[in-house]
């Protein structure tokens, strides 16, 4: 009895302990998310009421910004063209993408296992480059397809011009066309095929099973990409910057860029900007969320096993095989190709015989003893291993919150958590470029404000692979780890986390990828001595330099790529072994 009523004081005081870390890890964990989340919107509405007059006078409220924004008739034109830009944009890719995706998925067309592994590949390469390499290829002065056909026909007529709103749709939407692929094959991947195999047994023709059943019943998947696909364009800078704004094409984007950097700074003005943006942005999360909550009705897998059945094209499987080949070319081997050429020339100049005689390495000497280089590359590298590694951390005790416990309120935190996604990266850019502008820290113009700003903008999607892996680990195990003695932080590290590993390997990989080449948020937020290996593309491209451009492009593509592999090797490895 004695030993019993002593009990409850031996053991007190570490229960406490262990009831104090994991609450203290809690609350840390959802105060870092709280801050992350709200601080951006919170001062980019201040900064787009609130003005200061002067350098010396308080900001007062003031409608101004917005009273300059919208009164223009400039303002109708400026919203219609980023409508129509991202419009068209995700229409172009949409349907590039599902097409490829249904031949890939769908049909018997030889060599598909390839074709997918190569879909994978314009994922890494920076809008920057791809956009570059398409004016080497298609500036009305200086591109290589104009000049050849011009040659060729012993004309001066511009066949292609890069720098319009089709040019620019053209090269936006290629790069995101392999986005639609991936998205749309595992919906196709996905879909009983019973219903197709019926309609063909009945006569119906290929063309009529794709049109009538198969896009039908993939129609939720459809609208969400296409959705995605909207955001993703509307919110895009590169393309905007590089082929818009030499000819007087504006969109949003490039707006709040051109605002930034006019002298004196019209922040309020581009913060005025950034709202409508952020509007726009939000309403297509919205819908896209609001779509994937309802689409049970559209449900054609059951628990009945299925074996997908490919559609036999006949002859026409090489002409389809043939389109993917095309495809590849111009997405991933003439940019890749141009960009290789221009590397090894002293200056640019279009392929022939005698700029053959003129190949050198002088770019490359040039970029590997270029002052900067170095602390661009360690920074990027700094900034992508360590936003990957604290966000998946991070989420991952968000997700347990969220999906493990009963505390009130923690929809709200998955919430707080996604609340990023609706940032275009210029936007938040520009927010946290105000926010540390006016609440002086010492971070503002040193790394950490770029470590800041990735992490807030990669954080939801740590979240998404997160919650995945969450889903599947039982309460189960916590229990009997409980029962067993383990504390919160043991059970934390020793179970939880090695069950997440999958989800953690494979959004930790993603992070990486995304982050080294990310330019938009780190346009507005660099300063001397804190440039990443994007900024200083775009520095090179500013400055004219297009032949060093081209060879530090490629060795980023090469690097990105080396990346990947080393990905994917690292995930057979360790993603599916067995603890």
């Amino acid at each position: 009895m004695e030993a019993v009523g002593q009990l409850p004081a031996t053991t007190s005081p570490k229960g406490w302990r262990e009831f104090d870390f994991k609450w203290l890890i809690i609350g840390v964990s959802v105060l870092v998310v709280t801050y992350l989340a709200l601080m951006p919107l919170g001062f980019l509405l201040w900064q787009s009421f609130f003005t200061p007059q002067t350098a010396t006078k308080a900001a007062v409220f003031t409608f101004d910004n917005y009273i300059t924004a919208y009164s223009s008739s400039e303002t109708l034109k400026l919203f219609l063209s980023s409508v129509t830009f991202a419009t068209g944009t995700s229409i172009f890719s949409f349907t590039v993408g599902t097409a490829l995706a249904w031949m890939n998925e769908r049909t018997n067309t030889p060599l598909k296992p390839l074709f997918f592994a190569l879909s994978i590949i314009p994922l890494i390469i920076p809008g920057v480059l791809f956009t570059v390499a398409w004016i080497l290829l298609a500036s009305p002065k200086i591109g290589i397809v104009n000049l050849l056909l011009q040659g060729f026909f012993n004309t001066d007529y511009v066949f292609v011009n890069i720098y319009s709103i089709w040019g620019m749709i053209w090269v936006d939407g290629l790069h995101y066309s392999s986005m639609a692929f991936l998205i749309m094959s595992a919906a196709f991947r996905s879909m009983d095929p019973s219903l197709e195999e019926s309609a063909m047994m009945s006569g119906a023709s290929v063309p009529q099973i794709a049109w009538h059943i198969t896009l039908k019943l993939t129609w939720p998947a459809i609208f969400a990409t296409i959705l995605i696909l909207f955001v993703r364009s509307i919110e895009s800078f590169e393309v905007p910057a590089l082929l818009g704004l030499p000819v007087g094409i504006q969109v949003f984007t490039s707006s709040i860029y051109e605002a930034i950097h006019q002298y004196p700074s019209k922040i309020g003005l581009a913060s005025s900007y950034a709202v409508t943006l952020l509007c726009i942005t939000t309403v297509g999360i919205y819908f896209q969320s609001k779509l994937s909550s309802q689409g049970s009705k559209y449900s054609t897998v059951t628990g009945k096993g299925f074996r997908p059945r490919a559609m036999d094209l006949g002859r026409w499987r090489y002409v389809t095989a043939s389109i993917f080949l095309l495809y590849f070319s111009l997405i991933v081997v003439l940019p890749f190709l141009v960009l290789l050429w221009s590397s090894l020339q002293k200056f640019y100049s279009v392929p022939s015989m005698e700029a053959l005689h003129n190949l050198n390495f002088d770019a490359y000497t040039f970029i590997l003893t270029y002052p900067t280089l170095i602390s661009a590359v360690l920074n990027s590298l700094w900034l992508a291993l360590g936003c990957a590694t604290l966000v998946m951390l991070l989420t991952s005790v968000i997700c347990w919150i969220v999906v493990k416990t009963k505390l009130p309120g923690r929809w709200l935190l998955d919430n707080l958590a996604s609340l990023p996604m609706v940032f275009p990266g210029l936007v938040l850019g520009l927010a946290i470029m105000i926010f540390y502008l006016n609440v002086d820290v010492g971070i503002y113009g040193t790394m950490w404000i770029l470590f800041i700003a990735y992490v807030t903008r990669f954080m939801p999607y740590g979240l998404r692979y997160n919650t995945t892996s969450m889903l599947q680990i039982h309460k189960e195990l916590e229990e009997s780890a409980a029962m067993s003695g383990a504390s919160w932080g043991t059970t934390f590290w020793r179970i939880i986390l090695p069950l997440l590993k999958p989800g953690l390997l494979a959004g930790w990989i993603y992070i990486v990828i995304v982050s080294i080449r990310e330019l938009s948020t780190s346009i507005l937020l660099y300063s001397p001595g804190t440039e990443v290996v994007s900024v200083l593309i775009w520095e090179l491209w500013e400055n004219g330099q297009y032949v060093e451009l081209s060879a530090l492009g490629v060795m980023f593509i090469l690097a990105l790529f080396m990346l990947v592999l080393l990905a994917q090797f690292v995930g057979k490895k360790f993603g599916v072994k067995e603890d």
